[in-house]
């Protein structure tokens, strides 16, 4: 529906005039002040959390200090017993702990680089949101530039980078910065992690609804969901080792609790237990939907968390896009009975 037309006073009210809200009447011209709607769209920046003392760090670090002084002074006084019974095993214990050493070094540089890696999506995501919120085209012309730089090595992202550097120069607002930059690098990389999304959930709900014990159920959700997480982080930012894998699952936990995932939505218990042919069938095949959604659901979450950008002009996915086949075992008898 258009608008009725209407005239806005630009300069304010004059001596005597009543000021507000109310229109002004002029013969049969009816002045009306004009507001313009908020864009209730735009996503807001969320506060960071301060960081606060805690206790169980300061117990971690001083373990580990401990441990470490402890393996230290180990090491030492086995190579001085050998080295004084047999010169050639002290040798030798000694390359062997050189080697143990420069291993770990490599182990804990890799850990490092992944840490830094995952806090670096975190700040660009940040700074995206707070782009979209009103920033200038030099802040979204350089989120663009650091996302080029993030996805330079991958093959699969020559064209849509070659794309997004030709198409920055003809724009000068951040939000259609962001927006090309969605549409060439991160929509691949979108239905790639769907498609592992969709696939893991099937996998889960078909195993856990033919094995025979409950343990065998609880391994292989725990590993299906690993393995999902080091899947969608490997899509997004680089495939991480077995200590950002852990950074990862405590931040898709926070990210599920803090968005209300894990709890069972009007959809989830209509698509499980409202008309579902496999709850009533038998509960084993009722088990596995529900296991399958929740693995889902963690995909989803690990999604958010691993995305280097918020969703601009794309959807998100949702649970029925990628767990939506999972209670079509109801079938068109469904309705019959």
């Amino acid at each position: 529906m258009s608008k009725a037309p209407r005239a806005i006073r630009l300069d304010g009210p004059q001596a005597g005039e009543p000021a507000g809200e109310a229109p002004l009447r002029r013969g049969d011209l009816a002045i009306l002040p004009e507001s313009e709607p908020i864009d209730a769209a735009v996503p807001a920046v969320p506060a960071k959390p301060r960081r606060r003392f805690s206790w169980g760090s300061l117990f971690v670090a001083g373990l580990s200090g401990f441990l470490a002084l402890a393996a230290g002074v180990w090491v030492e006084n086995t190579i001085r017993s050998l080295m004084s019974q047999n010169p050639a095993l002290g040798y030798a214990a000694l390359v062997c702990a050189a080697i143990a050493t420069l291993a770990l070094l490599v182990m804990l540089g890799r850990v490092l680089r992944d840490i830094l890696r995952e806090r670096k999506v975190e700040a660009l995501r940040e700074r995206a949101v707070a782009a979209l919120a009103g920033g200038t085209p030099d802040e979204g012309r350089a989120i663009a530039d650091e996302l080029v730089s993030l996805y330079k090595g991958r093959a699969q992202t020559a064209q849509g980078r070659a794309a997004l550097q030709e198409a920055l120069p003809q724009l000068f607002a951040a939000r259609d910065m962001l927006t090309v930059a969605e549409r060439s690098l991160l929509a691949p990389l979108d239905a790639l992690a769907t498609a592992q999304i969709a696939m893991a959930a099937r996998r889960v709900s078909l195993v856990t609804a033919v094995s025979p014990r409950a343990l065998v159920d609880v391994v292989f959700v725990l590993v299906a969901c690993a393995r999902l997480l080091r899947s969608i982080a490997g899509i997004y930012a680089g495939r991480p080792g077995t200590l950002g894998l852990l950074r990862l699952a405590r931040q898709v936990m926070n990210h599920l609790v803090l968005t209300g995932g894990m709890a069972a939505g009007d959809a989830v218990i209509q698509q499980v237990v409202g008309q579902g042919l496999a709850a009533r069938l038998s509960a084993k095949l009722g088990e596995g939907v529900i296991n399958g959604m929740l693995t889902a659901r963690i995909g989803l979450a690990a999604l958010a968390v691993c995305r280097p950008l918020p969703f601009v002009e794309a959807a998100a996915p949702t649970l029925s896009d990628v767990a939506g086949d999972l209670g079509g075992w109801r079938g068109d008898k469904d309705g019959e009975a």
